[in-house]
């Protein structure tokens, strides 16, 4: 499967929660009850989902049919088990290199940033399970198939692969406007862990406090900052001509 499914309906999602369908997104109609929907609840319950209470309307523009006020994208990938991933990468010949996703909003930056990853030779993308972009057909298109060559994991939060990759002797690097130091000042031909931040907010304060260290671009023009994936290609080929 190479793009997004669209399903709609709560029998429907209900019967991908049970299947153990890889489920991206929820969207729910504010307000919405009866006996069937109390059922979706409880389903809903057991787990960490992704969702999202929005108006009909959204509902209406997402599908055309009766969709009974639930509508769920089923993600195209299966995601990869972040201990199995980081040990895999311990036990290569080369040095571990990880990316560390806080909370990408746009699913082309996100596509984008794949591509670039599976260039650089990056281990495994690590993502949220809520407040990211999900994995669309978009993403998959602007990936240009890289998708399906690297490993993506999702994590409760950022903050639990950063303690597990600091716990594994993988050094984690934020990219930040926050800090002084240069990217091309810091040794990056070690095991590697790097954060890029939402593009609007950047990197979450709480993040910031946890990692080893913090590096920025520099910026020579009136614009402040840069597309977080152009910027996270700078860091990546930085990465690449450091090991190379």
């Amino acid at each position: 499967m190479n793009e997004t499914t669209t399903i709609f309906g709560i029998r429907a999602v209900i019967e991908a929660i049970q299947n153990q369908k890889t489920i991206d997104k929820i969207y729910i109609q504010k307000g919405l009850s009866g006996h069937l929907f109390m059922e979706l609840q409880q389903h809903l319950s057991g787990g960490e989902y992704n969702m999202s209470y929005v108006p009909v309307e959204k509902l209406n523009r997402l599908v055309k049919g009766n969709h009974q006020g639930v509508v769920a994208k089923i993600s195209p990938v299966a995601f990869a088990d972040l201990e199995e991933v980081v040990t895999a990468s311990l036990e290569k010949d080369t040095k571990p290199l990880f990316l560390l996703l806080d909370q990408i909003d746009d699913v082309r930056n996100f596509g984008a940033i794949i591509r670039t990853a599976e260039c650089c030779g990056v281990d495994g993308i690590v993502i949220q399970k809520k407040g990211g972009a999900p994995v669309t057909a978009d993403t998959v298109k602007t990936s240009a198939g890289a998708i399906f060559k690297i490993p993506l994991i999702k994590v409760d939060h950022i903050k639990d692969a950063i303690y597990y990759m600091q716990a594994s002797g993988i050094k984690v690097f934020a990219a930040t406007e926050k800090t002084e130091d240069l990217l091309y000042s810091k040794d990056l031909n070690q095991p590697l862990a790097l954060v890029m931040g939402n593009e609007g907010k950047g990197i979450s304060p709480s993040v910031l406090k946890i990692v080893d260290e913090k590096a920025k671009l520099p910026i020579l023009g009136t614009i402040s900052s840069l597309n977080v994936s152009v910027a996270c290609g700078a860091f990546l080929y930085e990465v690449v001509r450091q090991r190379l």
